[in-house]
């Protein structure tokens, strides 16, 4: 599968979905991390350090959502961002969709599959993501 990260564009939002280690992880089971250049800079992560751990670098989030199987963010898309969207991807972030009627929409109508983190839940009902 290939995983990819964009950086995220919310305002005062400077993290970002994945760590080095996290790149590694995935990249040792035999996945592929695309990630958009300095899109960790925010959270002191280099695009070295990112490479280091097996991610490539892609220039824009659109190279990121046209490569990806999977989008990991860490805040909901923005509507800027509902174009790059691509039937079938899953996308793996805080959503809060009660909220968000136009961000709704455009996963159904893309047919994202969406996986929030605000809804993992374990079975004894408690939320390890929030």
């Amino acid at each position: 599968m290939i995983i990819g990260v964009p950086a995220e564009i919310k305002n005062n939002e400077n993290r970002i979905a994945i760590t080095p280690a996290g790149v590694e992880a995935l990249t040792n089971e035999g996945h592929e991390v695309v990630i958009e250049e300095n899109g960790g800079v925010g959270s002191g992560i280099s695009d070295k350090d990112y490479k280091q751990a097996g991610a490539k670098m892609l220039a824009t989030p659109k190279e990121v959502f046209d490569a990806a199987d999977m989008i990991m963010k860490v805040k909901e898309p923005l509507p800027k961002e509902y174009d790059l969207f691509k039937e079938g991807q899953i996308l793996y972030t805080y959503l809060h969709l009660a909220a968000e009627e136009e961000l709704t929409d455009a996963l159904m109508e893309k047919n994202v599959v969406s996986i929030a983190y605000e809804t993992v839940e374990l079975e004894d009902g408690s939320l390890p993501l929030l």
